[in-house]
């Protein structure tokens, strides 16, 4: 394909957001739209297969493969951060889980300066985007969006004997986390249609291809945003190694995420003046936040070993289960394969005391492979920890004037001490799970951590040796209503005229829970404002449960 010399809009980045805004933009006919993105179709069965996520994590085509920087708190370990390179970015890459976050989070959105950003605000445009195929009456739900979330049904055996667990501990249900309430547990739902993986290429990008004006440029590497007498022009890009320059007419909408987006921002001269003039990078805005206020959800994780086939995993007794899974996901597109996996959790609170829950439990029907295999070698399964309010905040910075180079990532993991006590108290209450009465059918044994951590200090090390990340990034392109935010609540980026951000960089804080569904709501209200359309009327609180 050529391409083309200039356009109205240019997205940069077609993953969730991106696919969104390609959408929403080239819905006007009038206006012609080029979206950009810097890996391959999304066309591998690898990808609409939902089982087939752990395959993906480290695949060298549709990702990005980053790593952090060595953690000082984490026994100077790297922790790898996969980040989707393909048409839907992370979205055709991730566990598709539907969470959208405690309502309470957009408070603080509203009172970081994001005026607009409060719940009520917030939640016609999760309505806008989705079709619940659970809650066809729900205030909280809607059916008529265009992407679909489903539950996952049948869920896998052990499933029950986690929620089981979770009553006899006196946990209460929760039957929808997107509701009043997250607390509980309960089944999760996911994006998917049909037994395939419902990314927002899927769902956003792929209804709309046919339009005329809208162009969609895979394998184009973005080295930089024009800045031209202090606005946006359009971008540089490199295709099979050949560099081209693409105008913008009306604006550039940066959507690479909490990664991409702040290197893109730092190597078209947008960042701190000291340190890109150091690099040699010309700077058009000193604004030295860029990259900064890097957020994730840091997780811990106990593992049991089983010799029962109900858990998913490869193993000479589950062979004939298995050729049938195979065929029934052949023939009818359900069964194990059309499951993302990790289909249950719940939220909680380390500490009474708290108002709200900071600790995702997750559920794990399988065995993860220390060796990193993507598929279960025998059998087992297990709890992830994770931290929804993390305190720690890192970094995300160039390590040279070449675009190609990968940046470096400094989540600064357990920088703050304060974040060890909950994932500690977390470990603890997975074991009392897992120990429960419910599971003792299965004669399972811990292998990780291990019977013999039993004190703080041996959990302590265990979170500190072995933890990773549940991929939830933001935060590097933080949004404000103060000057040394990198965006306004316009998500306009500051003192460059054209150019705005909409991803999860521009998350002013972390959310409690999986990030895809407040990204694609960001791409929605961007849409309005980028259009100069109202915003829907906001929901009533009371109604809303706030």
């Amino acid at each position: 394909m050529q391409l083309p010399a200039t356009c109205d809009y240019l997205i940069v980045g077609a993953g969730s957001a991106g696919c969104v805004l390609a959408n929403r933009l080239s819905a006007n006919a009038e206006v012609h739209v080029v979206l950009v993105e810097a890996g391959p179709p999304d066309d591998s069965w690898l990808i609409r297969t939902p089982a087939a996520v752990g395959a993906l994590i480290k695949h060298p085509r549709y990702n990005w493969n980053f790593q952090t920087v060595p953690q000082t708190h984490l026994a100077g370990r790297r922790i790898p951060m996969p980040r989707g390179k393909v048409l839907g970015g992370t979205s055709s890459i991730n566990g598709m889980v539907y969470i959208r976050g405690h309502a309470s989070d957009y408070t603080e959105w509203e009172r970081a300066g994001g005026q607009g950003w409060g719940y009520p605000d917030l939640l016609p445009y999760f309505l806008r985007s989705e079709r619940n195929e659970a809650w066809p009456s729900s205030a909280f739900h809607s059916t008529a969006g265009p992407m679909n979330v489903t539950s996952i049904r049948p869920h896998n055996p052990l499933v029950d004997r986690f929620l089981e667990a979770a009553c006899s501990l006196d946990f209460p249900a929760c039957e929808d986390f997107n509701a009043a309430s997250m607390d509980g547990f309960g089944p999760r739902q996911a994006t998917i249609r049909g037994g395939l993986r419902e990314s927002m290429a899927t769902a956003f990008l792929r209804p709309v291809r046919h339009r005329r004006n809208l162009t969609v440029l895979t394998d184009c590497f973005v080295r930089r945003i024009v800045i031209e007498e202090g606005r946006s022009a359009g971008v540089e890009l490199e295709r099979e190694g050949s560099v081209h320059r693409v105008g913008a007419r009306i604006e550039t909408i940066l959507s690479a995420g909490s990664f991409g987006s702040p290197a893109i921002l730092m190597h078209s001269g947008i960042g701190n003046e000291q340190f890109l003039r150091t690099l040699g990078i010309k700077v058009h805005r000193h604004a030295p936040e860029v990259g900064e206020n890097l957020q994730d959800h840091l997780a811990t994780s106990i593992l049991m070993r089983t010799n029962s086939p109900e858990s998913y995993g490869l193993s000479w007794r589950a062979l004939p289960r298995a050729i049938g899974t195979v065929a029934e996901y052949l023939l009818l597109r359900r069964g194990p394969l059309a499951s993302n996996v990790f289909e249950a959790h719940g939220f909680v609170r380390s500490d009474p005391g708290l108002t709200l829950p900071d600790l995702q439990i997750i559920f794990m029907p399988a065995f993860r492979n220390p060796s990193g295999f993507p598929i279960p070698l025998g059998h087992g399964y297990g709890i992830n920890v994770a931290l929804l309010a993390p305190r720690s905040r890192g970094r995300v910075m160039l390590t040279g004037p070449d675009p190609r180079a990968q940046p470096s990532i400094d989540p600064n993991f357990l920088g703050e001490s304060s974040d060890l006590p909950p994932l500690v108290h977390g470990l603890k209450l997975a074991r009392r799970l897992l120990y429960a009465p419910a599971f003792a059918p299965f004669k399972s044994h811990e292998v990780a951590p291990g019977p013999q951590a039993q004190d703080d200090a041996a959990l302590e090390e265990h979170v500190r040796s072995s933890c990773g990340t549940v991929f939830h990034p933001v935060g590097t392109c933080r949004m404000g209503g103060d000057e040394m935010s990198v965006v306004d609540a316009q998500l306009r980026v500051r003192g460059i005229q054209g150019l705005r951000v909409a991803d999860a960089s521009v998350f002013p804080k972390q959310i409690r829970g999986n990030t895809n569904a407040p990204v694609v709501m960001v791409a929605e209200k961007a849409a309005d404002m980028i259009l100069g359309r109202s915003p829907p009327a906001p929901v009533d609180p009371r109604a809303a449960g706030v």
